[in-house]
This record gives C-alpha cells, sequence and structure tokens, in this order.
C-alpha cells in the first residue's frame, strides 16, 4: 500500500504542479476495515491555483484520469467518480481526490456530478477523530469499525456519512460497552439517516446528500430500525446466559464478521 500510494503521487505530479499531498479517509483515520480488497484508500492532492476554474470540475476530474492513464496503461478501470478518480486495482482501491488550498482555511473538492466545489478539511477529520477516540477511552474506533462491517457487502451508505453519523449519535455520552454501542447508534440512527448531517470539520456541506430519495431514506431508517430490534435481542440474550442465541442476533446484522459460537 505505501509504495502504490507513493507511486500515484508521482503519476499525478507527471503533469501538474503539486503543492502537497497526503493520505485521507478511513486509512488515515484507522477506521478501515478488512479486507483489503474491499477498501478504498484515499490520496488528496493539492494542486496549484493555476488549475482552478469555477465550472471545470468534471474537467479536472478528467485530466487527472487522462494523466493517471499515462502510468497505469494496463489498468482500464480508471474513471471519475464523485470528488475522486478511483484506480481499481486487482488488489484494492485507490481514490485520488484533487483538491485546491480554500481560502479562510480547509480545501476545495470537485463535486463532478453537481458541478459546484465542496469546502471540507480532512486533516481536521483526523484530529476530530482521534480526539474523540480519546474521550471514548479508546472505544469509538473499534465500534466504528463494528458497525461499518454491518454495511460491508451491503453498501447501502456511504462509508464517512455511516461514521459523521456514530459520531453524532454519541455526542455527549462515553461508550460503556461494543454490544449497547451498537445498540444505542442504531436506535439514534433510525432518526439521524432522515436529516442533514453537516460535515464534522465544520463545513455546511451535507454528507448525507447520498440518500437523496423518499424511499432511500426509508430503505436506510427500517435498516437501522431493524438492526436495533435485533441488537436488544443479543442483549437480552445475553443477559439470560443464551450466549449462542445472542451471538446468531450479532451475526444476522454483521454476517461477515461474527464467527459461529460453539
Amino acid at each position: 500500500m505505501s509504495k502504490r500510494q507513493t507511486n500515484v503521487r508521482a503519476a499525478v505530479a507527471q503533469d501538474f504542479t503539486v503543492l502537497d499531498s497526503f493520505l485521507t479517509g478511513s486509512y488515515r483515520r484507522h477506521t478501515m476495515i478488512s479486507p483489503l480488497s474491499t477498501a478504498d484508500v484515499d490520496i488528496f492532492i493539492v494542486l496549484d491555483p493555476k488549475y482552478f476554474a469555477a465550472n471545470n470540475q468534471q474537467k479536472l476530474l478528467e485530466q487527472v484520469r487522462t494523466t493517471l492513464l499515462k502510468t497505469y496503461k494496463s489498468t482500464p478501470k480508471i474513471r471519475p467518480d464523485g470528488s475522486a478518480v478511483t484506480i481499481t486495482f486487482t488488489d484494492f482501491k485507490v481514490d485520488v481526490v484533487p483538491s485546491f488550498n480554500r481560502q479562510g482555511g480547509g480545501y476545495l473538492i470537485p463535486d463532478g456530478q453537481m458541478a459546484r466545489w465542496i469546502s471540507t478539511d480532512p486533516k481536521k477529520h483526523v484530529d476530530l477523530w482521534t480526539a474523540s477516540n480519546k474521550a471514548h477511552n479508546g472505544n469509538l474506533v473499534p465500534l466504528i469499525k463494528m458497525i461499518k462491517s454491518c454495511n460491508q457487502g451491503r453498501d447501502f451508505i456511504k462509508s464517512f456519512h455511516l461514521e459523521t453519523l456514530i459520531l453524532q449519535s454519541l455526542q455527549g455520552i462515553t461508550i460503556s460497552d461494543f454490544p449497547s454501542g451498537m445498540r444505542y447508534v442504531f436506535g439514534k440512527g433510525v432518526e439521524l439517516v432522515k436529516v442533514k448531517l453537516a460535515d464534522p470539520a465544520g463545513y455546511s456541506d451535507d454528507v448525507a446528500a447520498h440518500v437523496n430519495t423518499t424511499e432511500k431514506i426509508q430503505y436506510l431508517a427500517s435498516w437501522f430500525s431493524w438492526a436495533h430490534q435485533r441488537a436488544l435481542e443479543a442483549e437480552a440474550f445475553a443477559k439470560a446466559g443464551q450466549t449462542a442465541q445472542a451471538i446468531e442476533r450479532w451475526k444476522l446484522i454483521a454476517p461477515n464478521h461474527f464467527p459461529s459460537f460453539g
């Protein structure tokens, strides 16, 4: 992974003046889950402002794609995706996010689909996640990974949206144990998936913007409600000493990460 991301940065620098580049996303926030083949490694590329134009979001993404194809000639799956250019290697994906320094702090990243610039700050996200994990005595990151495992293979909610929802759910409380923490987030999530969630770095962009239809909202709310009920059942079984039954309930929620009991 280290070699791959270094090579990708060098590939972009062939055609662009790069002011800065760094790893972001779940890898940098320490919330990436296995297997690596299903993960995205995010590389943030800060470009010289000479490449910036008010309405060139999609064009910029296409230019980055063209540059990457010069180095990765035998990697056909290189395409713009949201605010990034995604390179699908045989072992894992790399998302290359072109950006510009933002006046007043943070960065601007392109939204090719909606032809706009999004204000964000992934470095601040790392600081926020680290501080929150410390406030939860180191239990936040493991809990995020557990809940993200429930989304694995289903992919009904974007990773950053889910992580932000978890942070929002746990404001003002401390995680006492992982079963109750999961149950609590699922319960709060029923309503939180119905509202906008601002970028936790302090910008106004809605990280839940991809949930943009009534059907998607209803589906998500229904899933969180279902998961909350299964978690309640699992806790009740565990309290009654019925460990096998409790684990079976957790396996329904996160089928890829709970082993069989016995």
